[in-house]
């Protein structure tokens, strides 16, 4: 039988993979949510330290373009509807005004900027807020 290479195997014949795994399971069964809060909050204030706005823009790009690749409209569908579900649930009608009167109001400073008239990101969200929320006031 080959000798197995070190970077594949450890001394008892463990996969790399294999014992990422048992260690994962086994960090799992003697740490607590509040220990991998932690250690997320410290590893992305870390990452803020060292990257600029620049960097976070490139990986939410190739996030955006990955995610777009392998899901289809349905899926797209189905987010919209849960955030704008969980949107209604967690807001009362002074944030929607709020909200809508932003949208208004970046909608009139495009006009004003000689924009073709098309409806902006920020008027779309809050007309599918309004819709979402006059829905689940239906069905209450």
């Amino acid at each position: 039988m080959p000798k197995n290479n070190n970077n594949n195997r450890n001394r008892e014949g463990m996969s790399l993979e294999e014992a990422g795994r048992k260690g994962g399971e086994a960090t799992a069964k003697n740490h607590d949510k509040e220990f991998y809060e932690e250690i997320g909050r410290k590893g992305g204030e870390a990452t803020a330290e060292n990257h600029d706005k620049d960097f976070y823009e490139k990986i939410g790009k190739k996030g955006g373009e990955a995610t777009a690749e392998n899901h289809d409209r349905d899926f797209y569908e189905k987010i919209g509807q849960k955030g704008g579900e969980a949107t209604a649930k967690n807001h009362d009608k002074e944030f929607y005004e709020e909200i809508g009167q932003k949208g208004g109001e970046a909608r009139a400073n495009q006009r004003n900027d000689g924009s073709n008239g098309k409806m902006s990101k920020a008027e779309a969200g809050r007309k599918g807020g309004e819709a979402r929320a006059r829905q689940m006031k239906e069905e209450d």
